[in-house]
């Protein structure tokens, strides 16, 4: 594994070109077209490593490579960085950025720079520390998809005028709020990237966001049946115990929760009993919880919770707060009390109709030759995993059916993965905020894209690890939807090459309908 990481990584090495006649990076400062101002150009000299300051949840890892540092803005509020490596592989990668962003992307900068490519990242139009920026209307379209172009297009320039040439392929890569600016990139701006990987991306962001606050709320009203961390982790375990086994070996992962079945009900507690069990109210919400939520006349807004699937505990996030408080109602004293499912749910669609991502009308993007890699966790607690599968599915049937969107467009389920890592699974495989396997299409995503774009090579599977630490625990097959991974029956369990993908006529159901 060690000399085929080895020669993988030369094999990206050899294609990385010097730079050509390199601007001084201190020249790079002042004005630019489309109102972008360069406010600073620092060239950094790592030393034994650098990391920019930063309160970000994006926390850099040390840089070990000399850069052309550029901090600047997009018509006055929109902050973006790019840095600009002295030995540059061709390529320029965008960073998305999660959550309410007003924060810039270090981690995966920091991660690819030494990589060879020129990286950006964008706080999409707005700082964390902005109070209500929601009420702002430029505010909310830079964060639906404006900032994310207007960055693109000014990296383009900068790049082309610091190395004396434009980069050779753009590459996007994102995970939750990123990854929605990924689907967005390809929907609305085909032009900006050859190349997207999305993850956990919420093509229909409002309606989970509505999902999220009904049933926080729910919680709040009934305090007897509120759940805790520790119920929902006696759920999990208890379907995934029912579970495991499905694709073969019992190893504490749910290949595909589809074809799970498990009654929550023989969680209820039993008289006298108190420890492990739920009592009748809790059992009652989780119930409700996991079902399609229901609109005010009874009818299903959504198709419920996969098994297994754990939410989070407590009150509404702020960001949840801010988009009915802020961007609805302008009113930061607004009674979440009276919230209603329908009506509100119109009511942010209104107020911010490109937040969501799911159009189908791609075929821009796919006639330039345009490739995608959507990428999800099956036990994703936040951006729950059925919409995104249910996105491609409609993306198949708007564009020509599924083995047709497969030369163009692939999904990869994550068994046991939480949102964009974490969790009991194999949830390392170079996606936003994870390891990377440097020229290794096999084990990192954004390298498997890069073959797929620059040498008509799609990855029908993908090697994913768990680790601790250093030490790799496990591996495992990571397989294009709609397939799934199962053990050979003799192999080492914890050993990727001990599966294949196999057809799994529940996901291709899914995947028709």
């Amino acid at each position: 594994m060690k000399r085929a990481l080895a020669i993988a990584t030369a094999s990206a090495l050899s294609i990385w070109a010097a730079p050509a006649q390199a601007r001084d990076c201190a020249t790079m400062a002042g004005a630019w077209p489309g109102s972008v101002l360069v406010r600073q150009a620092t060239m950094i000299d790592p030393g034994p490593g650098w990391a920019p300051t930063t309160d970000s949840f994006y926390k850099p890892l040390p840089v070990h490579v000399p850069l052309c540092r550029i901090e600047g803005t997009i018509e006055g509020n929109i902050g973006f960085e790019l840095w600009l490596p002295a030995t540059w592989n061709g390529r320029l990668l965008g960073a998305g950025v999660g959550g309410d962003a007003g924060v810039l992307n270090y981690n995966d900068m920091s991660r690819r720079i030494g990589e060879g490519f020129a990286t950006v990242t964008t706080d999409s139009g707005h700082r964390s520390s902005q109070a209500h920026w929601m009420m702002q209307a430029k505010a909310r379209v830079d964060y639906e998809h404006r900032a994310i172009h207007l960055t693109a297009a000014a990296a383009k320039a900068l790049v082309a005028s610091f190395y004396g040439k434009p980069a050779d392929r753009s590459y996007f890569l994102g995970c939750s709020g990123g990854g929605r600016q990924a689907l967005k990139e390809m929907q609305d701006y085909p032009a900006d990237y050859d190349g997207v990987i999305a993850g956990a991306p919420g093509p229909y962001m409002p309606l989970i966001s509505v999902r999220m606050m009904w049933f926080s709320l729910a919680q709040k009203r009934d305090p007897a049946g509120a759940l805790s961390d520790a119920d929902w982790a006696l759920y999990e375990a208890a379907s995934n115990k029912a579970c495991d086994g499905n694709d073969g070996v019992r190893d504490g992962i749910v290949e595909n929760p589809l074809a799970c079945r498990f009654d929550p009900a023989v969680l209820l507690c039993k008289p006298g009993e108190a420890k492990h069990c739920l009592p009748a109210p809790k059992l009652a919400m989780l119930k409700s919880i996991i079902a399609p939520m229901p609109d005010e006349h009874g009818r299903p807004m959504d198709k419920g919770l996969l098994p297994g699937v754990r939410t989070r505990p407590g009150p509404p996030s702020p960001l949840l707060r801010a988009m009915w408080a802020d961007a609805v109602y302008r009113n930061p004293d607004w009674d979440e009390g009276s919230f209603q499912r329908t009506r509100d749910l119109a009511l942010v669609n209104k107020a911010m109709p490109e937040l969501r991502a799911d159009s189908t009308r791609i075929a821009p993007f796919l006639a330039h030759g345009g490739k995608a890699i959507l990428y999800q966790g099956w036990q994703d607690p936040s951006v729950i995993a059925g919409p995104t599968i249910d996105y491609y599915a409609a993306l198949a049937r708007a564009n020509g059916g599924a083995a047709r969107l497969s030369h163009s467009v692939r999904l990869f389920m994550v068994p046991g993965m939480y949102h964009c890592g974490g969790g009991p699974g194999a949830a390392q495989f170079g996606g936003s905020g994870q390891n990377t396997a440097p020229g290794d299409g096999s084990r990192d995503i954004l390298w498997s894209l890069i073959d797929w774009v620059e040498r008509a090579r799609p990855a029908d599977m993908l090697v994913a690890a768990r680790t601790d630490g250093p030490k790799t625990l496990l591996t495992r097959a990571l397989c294009a939807f709609p397939k799934r991974a199962r053990y050979n029956g003799k192999g080492d369990p914890n050993v990727a090459a001990s599966f294949r993908c196999v057809a799994d006529p529940v996901l291709a159901a899914r995947l028709a309908r």
